[in-house]
């Protein structure tokens, strides 16, 4: 099950998942494009169903999970990777829509997720593995808004809470630490602030924007029993940004 599946690193993680032989639900507000992505997958021989909805509203993930088991047989892995961001508006000038919104969409959206992705996995004698997408921002102070960072350290609490609840009883939940990537929503968030790309990338050893693919890659390698020993994890795919 991958969430924020219709663009960005989301429909990525579909393609890079469906291709390695995972049979993928996508989750994401907007019906005709992960109709697009789950088109391309089924031409390329993988397998995916979608879900439109919302990881906000509880039902529609519920709806989202019992999708996958009735599709699947079961859920194995999970990538929470829904995700919301502003440029940095100064916390003071951050109106209280802006913070409801970016909080309810980073964490409560992973939050209304584990709650429904756990008790499945629980019951399955294999357990699951589940990653969530944090970010740079969830390490330190980026330049995005407050609340966006706020809301990334939050994930990665969210993240360890879970793993040591859980990792006795078969389930592995891990973060990525996403840096900037080339996505509709850094664009639309450059545009919007006016920003230029290299105002994103001056942090990162590697100096360049992530392609989708390459935060993708992480993500089913930790999704993965490649990745068997690996729970309560902050992996870092951010080209070197907190490395410095």
């Amino acid at each position: 099950m991958i969430t924020g599946a219709s663009s960005g690193i989301g429909a990525a993680a579909a393609q890079v998942m469906a291709a390695q032989g995972a049979a993928v639900m996508l989750m994401a507000r907007r019906e005709e494009r992960l109709l697009k992505v789950a088109a391309e997958i089924s031409a390329a021989g993988g397998v995916a169903e979608v879900t439109v909805g919302d990881v906000t509203r509880p039902a529609d993930v519920a709806r989202a999970v019992a999708r996958t088991v009735s599709a699947y047989g079961g859920l194995d892995a999970a990538f929470n990777n829904a995700g919301w961001g502003s440029a940095g508006t100064p916390l003071h000038e951050t109106d209280d829509r802006d913070y409801d919104h970016i909080m309810e969409v980073n964490v409560r959206g992973v939050w209304n997720c584990l709650r429904q992705q756990i008790p499945v996995m629980l019951r399955q004698s294999s357990g699951g593995a589940i990653v969530n997408t944090s970010s740079t921002a969830g390490r330190f102070a980026t330049g995005a808004s407050a609340p966006y960072v706020a809301a990334k350290h939050a994930v990665l609490g969210m993240t360890r809470a879970a793993a040591a609840e859980y990792g006795d009883r078969g389930i592995r939940v891990n973060a990525l630490i996403v840096g900037s990537t080339r996505t509709d929503l850094l664009t639309g968030t450059f545009d919007k602030a006016q920003l230029r790309e290299e105002h994103a990338t001056a942090r990162a050893i590697m100096h360049r924007l992530a392609d989708p693919t390459e935060i993708a890659e992480a993500a089913a390698w930790l999704c993965s029993d490649r990745s068997s020993f690996v729970t309560g994890a902050d992996v870092p795919v951010d080209g070197g940004c907190v490395a410095v």
